[in-house]
């Protein structure tokens, strides 16, 4: 960051002396005001409910402008990536700041395939769930539980501990995701194989079984890896921002990564493409297609508390770029899987239809999200709905770990201690028992 010429002024109007903060630039986007001193020269905080308006880093691997609707990884945009990089490539760029040429991705794929399996002693530890357990409370407890199987990598202050912790998450998180899917359908596990994609090994290890051989598609496979690199990092969301604060108190990399799994899977984060099936098939089964008008009428009557879901973002107030990507995904797998005339995919393509021109939707920028698009691939290709948050979770490994690796390597970090306006009772006495 790069000090600015300009000081922003603080001034009260009490008499008390004002002060001078230093205002400093990004590469690009916003300026951000210093306001370190502000407590030790004053006396008072800030007050920023949810952090809106509140730098709490300073990063170098995601930028977002919500309003050009725009997503970088180290600069590149999500757009070119997508198109042009596998998601391994990706995970090289986010963790090491550039994009791997041939010999470093060779590298890199060999080190991530031969750690793709888990101790053995991870499906003892699986039975202890109940079978109908939730994928994401079954995923808090394996991610939080590799600390406990791997002692060599847990000294989050040691660099060759942190990056061999990088290399198992991402290599393992696929292999845990399927291993809970499985045990949820009553299946044997299905183990690596070092032979096949990334992609291709989930896809494998989810929906194979000993009593066959399993074809993964070659479009099936890209758009799974394209789900990957779509939700692969967010700057400074919930879940980076608790992988960020956990690990500044000095925490394991795995437990600081269980702690994002844990964030992540409120409907209001990971949980949001969750929740986009869930409207669809609810339609559904109130009569589909013929319904949706009527659904609409209750969307735009306040008084309804019906909500649209996987419409619109916090962030961006233009068209989320990563939507645009997935939808042509989106209509490319149900063009391969035959499943254009499924009765929820129809739904599904009518209500984007009315959402991309209806003057309310427009007017109000509530335009299909990447959850929504990413919903519909999902369980297209088979995957169970309380599974999606799951494979969000998976995707965003690297960046957590990213996140995580450059905060701890920043000089200027510190535990994090947010301040709060309190307002509760003044001190007061304890009364005896039997006066209160």
């Amino acid at each position: 960051m790069t000090p600015s010429d300009v000081k922003a002024t603080l001034s009260f109007s009490d008499g008390s002396p004002s002060m001078e903060l230093p205002i400093y630039k990004g590469t690009i986007g916003p300026e951000v005001i210093d306001i370190r001193k502000l407590y030790g020269q004053t006396g008072k905080f800030t007050y920023d409910p949810g952090f809106l308006s509140t730098a709490s880093c300073n990063s170098s691997i995601t930028y977002i402008d919500g309003d050009k609707g725009e997503l970088l990884y180290r600069g590149y945009p999500i757009e070119q990536l997508a198109v042009n990089c596998d998601f391994l490539e990706t995970c090289h760029l986010l963790l090491y700041g550039e994009l791997p040429n041939v010999e470093q991705k060779s590298s890199f794929v060999n080190r991530v395939t031969h750690h793709t399996m888990v101790n053995e002693q991870m499906h003892f530890f699986l039975r202890g769930f109940r079978r109908d357990a939730h994928p994401m409370a079954v995923m808090t407890g394996l991610v939080g539980a590799l600390s406990a199987f791997y002692h060599d990598s847990t000294d989050i202050n040691n660099a060759e501990h942190r990056e061999i912790a990088a290399i198992r998450l991402i290599a393992k998180m696929p292999t845990l995701v399927s291993m809970a899917y499985k045990y949820s359908v009553g299946q044997p596990f299905i183990y690596p194989k070092n032979d096949l994609s990334y992609a291709g090994n989930f896809m494998r290890m989810m929906f194979a079984t000993p009593c066959e051989d399993f074809t993964v598609s070659p479009v099936i496979e890209r758009a799974l890896d394209r789900i990957f690199i779509l939700h692969a990092d967010h700057e400074q969301n919930a879940s980076t921002s608790t992988v960020r604060l956990c690990g500044s108190s000095g925490t394991n990399p795995f437990a600081a990564i269980a702690a994002g799994v844990a964030c992540l899977w409120g409907p209001a984060h990971g949980g949001a493409n969750e929740a986009a099936l869930n409207m669809l098939e609810d339609i559904q089964r109130q009569g589909g297609v013929e319904k949706i008008g009527e659904f609409i009428g209750k969307v735009k009557d306040k008084n309804s508390g019906i909500k649209l879901m996987g419409f619109g973002h916090r962030v961006y107030k233009n068209y989320d770029p990563r939507a645009k990507l997935m939808r042509e995904t989106c209509h490319e797998v149900l063009n391969e899987l035959g499943l254009h005339n499924d009765p929820l995919f129809k739904l599904a393509m009518a209500l984007e239809k009315i959402a991309l021109e209806d003057d309310y939707f427009v007017a109000r920028k509530l335009y299909p999200n990447v959850d929504f698009y990413s919903g519909i691939v999902q369980r297209a290709i088979g995957i169970p709905v309380s599974l999606f948050t799951a494979i969000f979770a998976l995707a965003r490994t690297v960046g957590w770990i990213a996140q995580l690796n450059e905060m701890i390597a920043d000089p200027e970090y510190k535990i994090g201690r947010p301040r709060q306006l309190f307002s509760g009772a003044a001190p007061r006495t304890v009364k005896p028992i039997g006066e209160r």
